[in-house]
């Protein structure tokens, strides 16, 4: 027996494992979520009566034997409810707005699908470990690409026009009389979307260097009506095209990018004298400390698995998604911005303002 092993409080090492367990119980449901998700047994059970498995197997077209087990884990995450004297099992409509309306700003099944994807990564982020090089964001799963935009999209719906933008200087007025906006590393484009339906005078350009994204944000546009006011193509972030831009948005992106400062030059090149670069990052502590919560804990996660590899593989400088708000500022004065400043803020993210 090692010192390590003589030398120990049972009572902590059981409250320990008690805490890994359930732990495994939350990285195995994680996969459970998304195949719910994508098979629509959660939008099956939202708003019906309480079923039996063999019901939502019948509905969903799916197997019963399978839906027996997943209920049973649903059931244990809390998810679902059960009722023994019956043998039912139902969805309370607080979880259902989570789990079955892809249009609530509580929805949380696109989270699930970008863990899920980026864990199937960890064997090339474990040699990167070793090697120190990175891994590109399109060398992901592709459910990491789907997954963001409806992990992200929730928030941006129910706070870029409600508040962010109203939050910046000046910056609402100008795109309701009609602006130049461009969007960097829109991805599936679901920011430009939502900015260009409620700013129908003003023009919008989404610029990400993953053309099946650009793609799909294409189709979005002309599906959504707005594909006359807006215009999606394949750019870096450090050469993206057009000038005379009234704002600038870096969405949940900037911690991404392997030249953030370069990205800010060229944004500081392409404004009007009194345009506005809007950054919208994870929350995030000024100290290590401060990201001990679940928040931190999530945010962290990602760094590891998606966000920082990508800065490395791409550039010079990875921030990841705890960068603090001093390293940003840093960040945002070096490429050349006077004044930065946080406009607003919300449990997960933090909104800055860079102007010249």
């Amino acid at each position: 027996m090692t010192a390590t092993q003589r030398a120990f409080n049972q009572s902590r090492v059981e409250t320990f494992l008690g805490k890994a367990v359930n732990d495994f119980g939350a990285a195995v449901s994680a996969a459970l979520v998304v195949i719910g998700d994508k098979l629509g047994l959660y939008k099956a059970m939202a708003g019906a009566p309480p079923m039996t498995p063999g019901e939502l197997a019948q509905r969903t077209g799916t197997d019963e034997r399978y839906i027996r087990d997943w209920l049973v884990n649903q059931a244990a995450s809390g998810y679902v409810d059960y009722n023994p004297a019956t043998g039912r099992y139902s969805m309370p409509p607080e979880h259902a707005l989570a789990l079955a309306d892809d249009r609530s700003p509580f929805f949380v099944c696109g989270g699930f699908q970008v863990i899920t994807a980026m864990m199937k990564s960890s064997g090339r982020i474990a040699e990167a470990f070793q090697t120190g090089k990175g891994m590109f964001w399109g060398e992901h799963d592709s459910d990491l690409f789907e997954g963001t935009e409806r992990f992200f999209r929730p928030g941006y719906a129910a706070n870029l026009i409600s508040s962010w933008i109203p939050a910046l200087d000046g910056v609402k007025a100008k795109l309701e009389a009609g602006a130049r906006v461009a969007d960097i590393g829109c991805g599936h484009g679901a920011s430009t979307l939502i900015m260009a339906q409620a700013f129908p005078n003003s023009r919008f350009f989404g610029f990400d260097n993953h053309a099946p994204s650009i793609i799909h944000a294409r189709k979005a546009a002309f599906t959504a009506g707005v594909a006359d006011r807006l215009t999606f193509d394949i750019a870096g972030a450090t050469n993206f095209p057009g000038s005379g831009y009234d704002l600038i948005a870096f969405f949940d992106c900037l911690h991404d990018l392997g030249e953030p400062g370069g990205s800010l030059k060229r944004a500081l090149e392409t404004l009007t004298p009194e345009g506005t670069v809007l950054i919208v990052e994870p929350m995030a502590a000024e100290s290590v400390e401060g990201n001990f919560n679940p928040v931190g804990r999530v945010y962290s996660g990602a760094s590891v698995l998606c966000c920082t590899p990508n800065a490395i593989a791409s550039g010079q400088t990875a921030l990841g998604t705890i960068a603090t708000e001093e390293q940003l500022r840093m960040v945002v004065t070096a490429a050349g911005f006077t004044r930065f400043r946080r406009a607003t803020e919300t449990p997960f993210n933090r909104v800055f303002e860079a102007r010249r």
